[in-house]
């Protein structure tokens, strides 16, 4: 199952909360977070009620001992994850979902971020290029640029 898969993978994330502090498992809130915008959670409040609504589904995969926390709670925990961590678990299960193989095609593109252009800051727009496999219609890796090139 996928899903235990990335469990697997959620492990390699560091969680760097004060442990007599913590009610909520770390892999808890980040399946709640990845099962909920795969699903089509826009924030943090979408977050939550995915979770309250889908908490048996959930149960199957982890523990959440102590219900779904509340989007305050989800929004700090996520904020306070390294993202080159996240990112490198999340490939990582990906890559453990999809394997590609020689019919697969891996369309490369380079997209500028709207609104990332911050001239009265004098940060330029973001630049990203992202790796999709055709086959599987998933992005497969994505790297911030720089600059924008050709």
């Amino acid at each position: 199952m996928e899903l235990k898969k990335l469990m697997e993978h959620i492990s390699i994330i560091p969680d760097y909360r004060q442990t007599w502090k913590v009610e909520h498992k770390l892999s808890d809130i980040l399946l709640l977070t990845i099962c909920a915008v795969i699903s089509g959670a826009e924030g943090w409040e979408d977050i939550e009620d995915f979770g309250e609504t889908h908490l048996d589904f959930l149960k199957q995969y982890g523990d959440f001992e102590n219900g779904i926390p509340v989007h305050d709670t989800i929004a700090r925990v996520v904020s306070c994850i390294s993202p080159a961590k996240f990112h490198e678990c999340f490939i990582n299960w990906m890559r453990d979902c999809h394997s590609s193989d020689d019919k697969d095609v891996i369309a490369i593109d380079g997209k500028t971020l709207r609104h990332s252009y911050d001239k009265s800051r004098r940060r330029g727009a973001i630049h990203v290029i992202s790796a999709f496999s055709t086959m599987h219609s998933l992005v497969i890796g994505q790297i911030k640029t720089d600059e924008k090139s050709n």
